[in-house]
């Protein structure tokens, strides 16, 4: 009943050309064999928009074709991990990646990009205070990085060689944030998403198997779009599980978490007014 519901986020989420993308790990049942296996719930976020789940058995590359649609063009955020980089590699003009600094553990961070938070700056105001402060500091700190390995004395092996091998690894990536002020310098944000989850995790340990986590995205993608919005999410999927039956595909729309909120409001405004 919710599926039709979920694919609207979705394709909301993915509308803009810009999602940020994770995934986390989560057990699930294996039938007639007494012991668990590793699934994987993935996530694909918009900054100030919506959040979607959904559930692969594995962490493979092929993965992220189901994640994010073939006619998908714009900007993927996401941190090191080798599967985003095939991916992209497999999409070669359709998909730029944008890497997290988060993972690089930066300096400049708290000076300049904090203040844009606060300031609510859009994305033209970003992209101009990034390219006036912030990139003459990336290319400092780009040359920097290149003068320590060149000397040699950090083993790839120790804490600081691999550091700098994982930074100067994805720079291209990390890079991508100055250029577009829509996109975040980091992905603290759709790994904020999966919080949730791992709450939920301590209380039920795994899933059923492999077609129960499939509906645990779905359940997670609608609570999560009602949690945004500050509803209660019992009293939207009462509602919406009571006309759903009666409805259309056609007509999805008009019930979805962010719909139902405005119409919500507007409830509460003329039952105010009415008192």
């Amino acid at each position: 009943w919710l599926q039709p519901i979920y694919e609207h986020i979705r394709t909301g989420v993915l509308a803009d050309g810009y999602v940020k993308v994770d995934e986390t790990p989560v057990k699930y049942l294996a039938p007639g064999q007494g012991r668990t296996r590793q699934g994987y719930l993935w996530t694909g976020s918009r900054p100030g928009g919506d959040v979607f789940y959904r559930w692969e058995t594995s962490r493979a590359t092929a993965c992220l074709d189901h994640l994010v649609p073939v006619n998908f063009r714009g900007t993927l955020q996401c941190d090191g991990y080798a599967a985003y980089r095939a991916f992209a590699n497999g999409r070669r003009g359709a998909i730029e990646l944008a890497g997290c600094w988060a993972h690089v553990r930066r300096k400049f961070y708290d000076r300049i990009e904090a203040n844009l938070r606060v300031q609510r700056a859009g994305p033209q105001l970003r992209a101009a205070v990034r390219a006036h402060q912030s990139r003459p500091l990336v290319a400092r700190l780009e040359r920097v990085l290149l003068r320590l390995k060149a000397t040699g004395r950090q083993l790839p092996q120790s804490l600081l060689g691999g550091a700098m091998d994982y930074a100067l690894g994805q720079w291209r990536t990390l890079t991508v944030y100055l250029a577009d002020g829509r996109v975040e310098i980091d992905n603290n944000l759709v790994e904020n998403a999966i919080r949730p989850t791992a709450i939920g995790k301590k209380n039920w340990l795994f899933v059923g198997d492999a077609e129960a986590g499939e509906r645990s995205a779905v359940i997670y993608t609608v609570i999560e779009s009602c949690r945004r919005r500050g509803l209660d999410p019992y009293a939207y999927l009462r509602e919406v599980l009571t006309r759903l039956p009666r409805m259309t595909n056609r007509q999805i729309p008009e019930i979805t978490p962010a719909v139902w909120a405005k119409a919500y409001s507007a409830r509460s405004l003329q039952q105010r007014l009415a008192a």
